[in-house]
């Protein structure tokens, strides 16, 4: 009678591991973020409307399926210019500098510092983006920002 028992239990609790496992929702894994990140090159360093200057760089959440450009950089084989300067893989990237050039230069320094000046800042250069531009932009990020 023991040998039956320590036969059929350990049988039993293999059968039940194996039940489970098969049995088992399956995990999904979403992704966080949507797209692509793409990091201009260049920090920003702008003069601000009260005589303060802010230093920041920017970055574009692109959907899923807009280019960055990266494939045609690659092609061409260089990234930067004749004068040292950082070419991006976007191509419309000068056109988006200016434009954000435009917007914050407009701004005070305490717009720049507030979370909510912020914020309206994104809006505005996230409008303008997708009004003058063939670029697919979700959200402008600014991955750190100083002022001064």
């Amino acid at each position: 009678m023991k040998k039956k028992l320590m036969i059929v239990i350990p049988v039993l609790l293999i059968l039940a591991g194996a039940g489970y496992t098969f049995t088992k929702p399956k995990v999904i894994v979403k992704t966080k973020v949507q797209g692509t990140i793409y990091l201009l090159p260049e920090s920003f360093l702008l003069n601000l409307t009260d005589n303060r200057y802010a230093k920041f760089s920017v970055a574009l959440l692109l959907p899923p399926g807009q280019s960055d450009g990266a494939s045609a950089a690659a092609a061409a084989g260089s990234d930067s210019n004749s004068d040292g300067t950082t070419l991006g893989t976007l191509p419309e990237e000068a056109l988006i500098r200016d434009i954000i050039t435009n917007v914050v230069t407009d701004q005070t320094a305490n717009t720049m510092i507030s979370p909510s000046g912020r914020a309206h800042i994104k809006q505005l250069i996230l409008k303008s983006i997708l009004q003058e531009t063939d670029v697919k932009v979700t959200a402008v990020l600014f991955p750190d920002l100083a002022v001064q």
